[in-house]
C-alpha cells in the first residue's frame, strides 16, 4: 500500500477515512461529502477505463471550476492516467493541440459554457483514439450537437470495468508517477507542459496549507481556476490533505461572491488582488456579514500596501499572506501568519515547500528542492536550459533577498507580464499578429492598469502601402487567441526600436507607454 499523501488515491482513501461524514464539495444544489467524494471517483474511474484509458494516458480536462473537475481529476488518477488541465479561455485550437501533444486519451468538457460547446467545435477526426465526457453546467439545457458521452451515463459506464482493475491500478501508482502535467505559454510561442509527480503535487498542497493555516472544515471558496496550479494544488490538493470544504466558483464576479460569504459562512478566500479590490469596493458591500473570513493568500501582481490594509481594517481576516511560484514549481515562498502589513504587500515571504532560494550573477531568481518539476513534456532542450545540471530552476524573475530570507520580485528577464492574474508571453501574440496581412513587425509590451495589474499594448509596423487597423488586428487576435492574451489597443509606427544588435527594445516601449 502506497505511504499515505505520496499519491492522490491513497490520499482521498486517507481523507475518507479521516474526514468521513464531513463536506468535500459544495457547488451550488450538490454536496459531496468526503466519504460519498471517493464513491463517486472510483465510480467515474471505472468508466473512464471502460473509456479506453490505460495507465499512462492523459485525461484532460477543460472546464471551468465544478465538482465534475474535482471527481474527474481524481478518477484520472485512480485510473493510472495523467491529469491534463486545460485553460478554459483557451480557443479550440490552443486545446486541440494541447489534445495532440498529449495524444490524450479522454477529454471531460462542459456541454455548454460561456455560451459556447466547445465538444461541437472539435474535429474529432483529427484527434484519434480520443473519447469525450460532456457535462451540462447549471441552467443550460444539453446541448442538441454536442459530442461524446454524457456525464449521467457514467454509472451505466462503470458496470462494465470490475473494482478489481481501479484497486489495482490505483495500488500501481507511486509517488514518482506523473500525476499531472500543467502547460505554460513559453516565451518561443509553443506551450511547454510542466510535469509534476503526485509526491511533489501533495507536498506543495500540504506546504501551503500548513503555512497558511488551512484546517479542517474550513469553508474554502476557490476563485482560483482549477487548470491553474494554485486552484488544483493550493485548492483542490490542499483541501483534501486537511479536511477542507471547497466551494468552486466557475466564474468570478463580485456578486455572486459576496452572496457565496454569506450564505455558507465562507472562511478562506484567496485570489489576485483585484479579487479584494472588488469586494472591497462593492457598493453593497456594508451591509453584508463577511465576519466568517479570516484567511487571505493573494500575489500575482503588485499588491498595494493600502489594499493590505484595507483588507485587515474593513474586513474580517486574521492572515493575509503573499507567495511567488510558478508552475514548473508552484508554491516556492510564501509570507507567515504574522507578518506585517509591508513585509506581506512588499515581499512574497520566505523559502516555502523544501525550497533553496539564491539570487544568480545578473539578479535571476533560482529556486531548488524536491519540488521542482520533472521536466518538460517531450522538449529535453527546453527542460536543460530551465534546469542545470545541479538541480537549479532559473525563473526568469529578477529580485532580491533580504536578511531574513524573504523575496522580493523586482523585475522580469522575460517579457512576460501578467493580465487579470494570467501570465501573457508576448512571444505567442506576437507570432499571431505577424500573420495577419500587412503586419511588418510587432512587438507587444505589458501596459500598467489598475484593474487588470498590466493589459497588453501591441506596437505595429504595417507593411509599405498597408492598411492595418488596430480593431481589425484586436479582432483578429480574438479569434486565435484566449481572450486574457488579446491586446487591449494597438498603436501603429514607422519602426521599432531596437539595439545595434537588431533587438528590440521593449523596455524602452515600456517607458514609453507608461
Amino acid at each position: 500500500m502506497t505511504e499515505y499523501g505520496q499519491t492522490t488515491p491513497s490520499a482521498l482513501a486517507h481523507a475518507a477515512a479521516a474526514f468521513g461524514d464531513d463536506n468535500a464539495i459544495v457547488d451550488g444544489s450538490r454536496t459531496i461529502t468526503f466519504g460519498q467524494l471517493r464513491d463517486v471517483v472510483l465510480e467515474a474511474a471505472r468508466a473512464f477505463c471502460t473509456l479506453g484509458v490505460q495507465p499512462g494516458d492523459a485525461v484532460a480536462i477543460w472546464a471551468p471550476n465544478t465538482y465534475q473537475w474535482v471527481i474527474s481529476a481524481l478518477a484520472a488518477h485512480h485510473a493510472g492516467g495523467v491529469l491534463i488541465p486545460i485553460n478554459t479561455r483557451y480557443t479550440t485550437a490552443e486545446a486541440t493541440e494541447l489534445l495532440k501533444r498529449t495524444r490524450a486519451r479522454l477529454l471531460v468538457v462542459p456541454e455548454v459554457f460561456l455560451g459556447v460547446d466547445r465538444s461541437a467545435e472539435l474535429d474529432l477526426g483529427a484527434l484519434p483514439g480520443l473519447n469525450v465526457v460532456t457535462f451540462p453546467m447549471d441552467a443550460q439545457s444539453r446541448a442538441s450537437d454536442s459530442a461524446g458521452v454524457s456525464w449521467d451515463r457514467l454509472p451505466e459506464l462503470a458496470v462494465s470495468t470490475p473494482e478489481s482493475v481501479v484497486a489495482e491500478r490505483a495500488s500501481a501508482v507511486t509517488a514518482d508517477t506523473i500525476g499531472d502535467i500543467l502547460f505554460t505559454s513559453g516565451t518561443t510561442g509553443r506551450s511547454k507542459g510542466a510535469m509534476s509527480a503526485h509526491r511533489q503535487s501533495l507536498s506543495v498542497a500540504r506546504a501551503w496549507a500548513e503555512c497558511t493555516g488551512l484546517r479542517r472544515q474550513d469553508r474554502y471558496l476557490v476563485v482560483n481556476p482549477f487548470f491553474h496550479s494554485f486552484g488544483f494544488k493550493a485548492g483542490i490538493l490542499a483541501a483534501l490533505t486537511v479536511g477542507a470544504t471547497i466551494y468552486p466558483m466557475a466564474v468570478y464576479d463580485p456578486d455572486t461572491a459576496l452572496a457565496l460569504i454569506v450564505e455558507h459562512r465562507i472562511t478562506v478566500l484567496p485570489g489576485a488582488p483585484t479579487i479584494f479590490s472588488t469586494i472591497l469596493d462593492h457598493p453593497g458591500r456594508r451591509d453584508l456579514d463577511l465576519s466568517s473570513l479570516r484567511l487571505a493568500v493573494t500575489g500575482a501582481a503588485v499588491v498595494p500596501v493600502r489594499l493590505i490594509e484595507r483588507m485587515r481594517d474593513e474586513l474580517t481576516f486574521e492572515t493575509i499572506l503573499t507567495a511567488y511560484g510558478l508552475t514548473e514549481a508552484v508554491v516556492a515562498t510564501m509570507c507567515r501568519p504574522g507578518d506585517d502589513d509591508d513585509t506581506v504587500a512588499s515581499t512574497s515571504g520566505g523559502a516555502a515547500a523544501g525550497f533553496e532560494i539564491r539570487i544568480g550573477d545578473n539578479g535571476e531568481i533560482q529556486l531548488r528542492g524536491p519540488n521542482v518539476m520533472l521536466g518538460y513534456l517531450d522538449d529535453p532542450v527546453a527542460t536543460a536550459a530551465a534546469v542545470d545540471h545541479n538541480g537549479w530552476l532559473g525563473t526568469g524573475d529578477v529580485g532580491t533577498l533580504d536578511d531574513r530570507g524573504y523575496l522580493t520580485v523586482t523585475d522580469r528577464l522575460k517579457d512576460m507580464y501578467i493580465s487579470g492574474g494570467f501570465n501573457v508571453y508576448p512571444a505567442e501574440v506576437e507570432q499571431v499578429l505577424l500573420e495577419f496581412d500587412g503586419v511588418a513587425d510587432v512587438a507587444v509590451v505589458g501596459k500598467p492598469d489598475h484593474r487588470m495589474g498590466e493589459v497588453g499594448v501591441a506596437v505595429v509596423v504595417p507593411a509599405p502601402g498597408a492598411n492595418v487597423a488596430g480593431d481589425d488586428l484586436i479582432a483578429y487576435s480574438r479569434s486565435r487567441l484566449a481572450g486574457f492574451k488579446v491586446p487591449t489597443s494597438v498603436e501603429l509606427r514607422r519602426e521599432l526600436p531596437r539595439n545595434a544588435g537588431g533587438k528590440v527594445l521593449k523596455r524602452v516601449l515600456r517607458e514609453e507607454l507608461r
